[in-house]
């Protein structure tokens, strides 16, 4: 049955962004799919409809090169209006970066731009006793390392939610909905070393801004952390199974 999941991948991408495919592939492959099961929203262009999740089984929010969950603007007003639409629908949710900043805001929690909390490349992300308890996060043990890349911070969490994990410089880095099955992670459980250097590679800038290093100095730094894609295999082999017949 996994096999066969569809999933819906929702982007904020511009059309040129070469990391519109790669963030594809970069799922598809941590969840040993084929890229042919994960269809694609642009959320740029326009609200999300509820007959497009009828032929979903999971929903996938993923980072964003060029835009803000911090900012205001129409283009956010609609983004935040569908992911409303995706916590009501209580279709099986993961959210990575962007997707964990908006979907906090969505439902009222608080995001704003700190470049003091900001974060890139791989850090030791800790578990609360919630997270240690929690089905997905658990058997990963106390602490565990994530690829992130942020300049915008969730402060408060929405109603609702559980804090699962924090790092030294930010607290909110791991949440889920009491009521529904929807995770959300500051750091990138879909992407590996190599996909994360990618990433590097098309923002460079971002590099020096948060870190004050070359590219070239920092991708040393760089490594997998497969404690983190496991949480994303495990959400969808022991959380999403439970709620496929209810959605």
């Amino acid at each position: 049955m996994l096999e066969q999941l569809r999933y819906l991948l929702l982007q904020v991408r511009n059309a040129d962004d070469p990391m519109l495919t790669q963030e594809v592939a970069c799922f598809a492959d941590v969840l040993e799919a084929d890229v042919s099961q994960v269809a694609v929203y642009d959320l740029l262009s326009g609200p999300l409809q509820e007959h497009d999740l009828i032929e979903t089984d999971v929903v996938l929010i993923g980072g964003s090169g060029h835009y803000s969950a911090a900012d205001e603007g129409d283009w956010l007003e609609t983004a935040l209006d569908s992911l409303r639409l995706v916590h009501d629908s209580r279709k099986p949710t993961f959210a990575s970066c962007w997707g964990f900043q908006a979907m906090a805001r969505a439902m009222g929690g608080r995001v704003i731009h700190d470049l003091d909390k900001a974060e890139i490349g791989v850090h030791h992300v800790r578990l609360t006793s919630a997270g240690i308890a929690d089905p997905v996060f658990g058997p990963s043990g106390p602490v565990l390392q994530g690829l992130m890349g942020h300049e915008d911070t969730v402060v408060e969490l929405p109603p609702g939610t559980e804090l699962l994990a924090s790092t030294d410089r930010v607290q909110n880095q791991a949440y889920r909905f009491v009521d529904r099955p929807i995770y959300c992670t500051q750091f990138h459980p879909e992407l590996n070393h190599q996909s994360f250097l990618g990433r590097l590679n098309t923002y460079p800038k971002y590099v020096e801004k948060i870190a004050g290093l070359s590219l070239d100095e920092f991708r040393h730094s760089i490594h997998d952390t497969p404690e983190a894609a496991a949480l994303l295999k495990r959400f969808v082999q022991q959380i999403a199974p439970l709620h496929l017949d209810q959605t």
